[in-house]
């Protein structure tokens, strides 16, 4: 939950300090809703029995880690790439 806090706060503090547009805040937003995916998995998987079953909570986990990356690494290329 506190790392979840974290990247959140760490995304606001990002969309206020830099030129974000609509494309670089959906790919933020995405970011965001992912990382919050990924650490919902990894409660559920230690929790011994997850609501969605092992395997399906396993593979939103294995999508989510790398499409966390992806889509903050495309905001910050696209808030980068329109500033003045």
């Amino acid at each position: 939950m506190f790392l979840t806090l974290k990247f959140y706060s760490f995304c606001v503090l990002f969309w206020e300090e830099s030129e974000v547009t609509p494309k670089s805040g959906v790919f933020l937003a995405g970011s965001c809703i992912t990382a919050i995916a990924a650490v919902g998995s990894v409660f559920e998987l230690s929790s011994g029995e997850p609501e969605l079953g092992q395997l399906t909570t396993g593979i939103i986990l294995a999508v989510s880690i790398p499409l966390v990356v992806l889509f903050f690494l495309a905001a910050v290329k696209d808030a980068r790439a329109n500033q003045k």
